[in-house]
């Protein structure tokens, strides 16, 4: 009877270990399904990134109020989860607050700092459920259905899970001068705060409530791990891979095909060096001409819209969101992921780049301006995706608009986007020479 809860503890942290894995693990393959590009270069620049962009959210920071929030949010998410180290110990070894006669007052400091964060998170968690769905912010408000939901739900779910920490520790101080067993740690205002709520039941009733909220709180802590793997708050943990792999080539550049190169440099007699291998596909049609960067990407979106909300095409009203597009090729490379598994046809389904999924209407509505990528917060570029989309639609189906065709065929006869020879095309200096005389 003795290890009973022991046991208990080890099939939970067995059960969650083993979901988290799996899941990792089919994530991980989905990723890998894109095609190979190397994001090995300049890793000083890299680290640097990382720890401004994700680490220190920097660009966060153009928004005061919210990024102060979610900063409270993330300190909290990092600081508080050490105490899970302890609940871990504890579960295993059958102890209580393990870590207490070691680190005597330094252990009360700890507490209290955690129970400020406890009531830092709570705080923000409330005002960010009524920036999404009281406040007039329409980035947020537009989502619906499971992404709404999502992202309500996680806020809902941390609020509860600090209520347990603040309940614990409550009842563990009224029970350090009834029972044996609990540790004396000295006192945690914020939860003291609640000591009077419980100061009437018998320590039976204490000792019980104690006991569930450490079981929820633990049991909250894995299950949550499990749920973001399939949830957006995935971002909690892909910002920090997601920044470092990121393109450090200014926005404005886009990467040039090596297929077509190749072909450019042979028909002008240049050195084109070795021929490629066989091109399957010009362009992406589907989430598996994408590369493994662009499909990161898309499991690092953490489906705030602040992409969509600075794209000129989405403010004028077009179809285009880049945030949809993030969306739909996580949704899709996803699918395609189930296909595998099931031992079907991996592109089974629709295409991306397809009425379902992303239309030939929200590609040619993109300027390629950059300010999606510019506001990302965790450096994800949507507009990579859209340009190969509509490579794809340009070199292979010769669907793109009528304008742009035109424009293409003038490029290839005439070396510019207007038709006339390019003898005639200094013609107009000629004729402004001739006026100024």
């Amino acid at each position: 009877m003795v290890y009973i809860s022991q046991i208990a503890f080890l099939l939970v942290l067995a059960v969650a270990g083993y979901f988290l894995a799996k899941r990792i693990g089919s994530i991980k393959k989905n990723i890998n399904l894109g095609k190979e590009v190397d994001r090995s270069d300049n890793k000083g620049q890299r680290w640097k990134n990382t720890l401004l962009i994700a680490f220190g959210q920097k660009k966060m920071f153009k928004k005061l109020i919210p990024a102060f929030l979610h900063l409270l949010i993330y300190v909290g998410f990092l600081v508080i989860n050490l105490e899970v180290l302890e609940f871990i110990i504890d579960g295993i070894a059958g102890t209580h607050r393990i870590f207490a006669p070691v680190l005597g007052d330094a252990y009360t400091v700890a507490i209290n700092i955690f129970e400020f964060l406890a009531i830092a998170v709570l705080v923000s968690c409330v005002a960010f459920l009524l920036r999404r769905n009281v406040l007039n912010v329409k980035r947020l408000r537009s989502l619906s259905g499971w992404p709404k939901l999502d992202g309500n739900l996680i806020l809902v779910i941390e609020i509860i899970l600090m209520f347990a920490i603040l309940t614990m520790n409550a009842t563990d101080q009224l029970l350090q001068g009834r029972d044996d067993h609990y540790i004396q740690t000295g006192d945690f205002f914020f939860s003291g705060l609640l000591i009077p709520i419980f100061e009437g039941i018998s320590v039976e009733a204490l000792r019980f409530t104690e006991r569930f909220a450490w079981w929820f709180h633990i049991i909250g802590i894995l299950a949550f791990a499990v749920y973001v793997t399939y949830s957006k708050h995935l971002h909690i943990f892909m910002a920090f891979p997601n920044t470092y792999f990121a393109r450090l080539t200014p926005n404005g550049k886009m990467n040039n095909m090596d297929e077509v190169t190749t072909e450019v440099k042979s028909m002008l007699g240049m050195d084109a060096g070795d021929p490629p291998a066989e091109v399957a596909r010009l362009g992406a049609k589907d989430a598996t001409d994408l590369t493994w960067v662009n499909l990161m990407n898309a499991y690092a979106c953490t489906e705030c819209g602040r992409c969509t909300a600075e794209c000129p095409a989405n403010i004028t009203g077009k179809k285009l969101s880049p945030r949809k597009i993030m969306m739909d090729t996580r949704d899709r490379i996803d699918e395609i992921g189930k296909n595998i598994k099931a031992g079907k046809e991996a592109e089974e389904g629709n295409a991306l780049f397809s009425e379902d999924y992303i239309s030939a209407e929200e590609l040619n509505a993109c300027t390629s301006c950059n300010a999606c990528v510019e506001a990302c917060p965790i450096n994800i570029n949507p507009l990579d995706i859209i340009l190969q989309g509509r490579r794809y639609m340009a070199m292979e189906e010769s669907s793109s608009p009528q304008s742009w065709n035109a424009m293409f065929q003038n490029v290839e006869t005439s070396f510019a986007p207007w038709k006339f020879p390019p003898t005639d095309r200094f013609k107009w200096a000629d004729k402004l020479n001739e006026e100024q005389k």
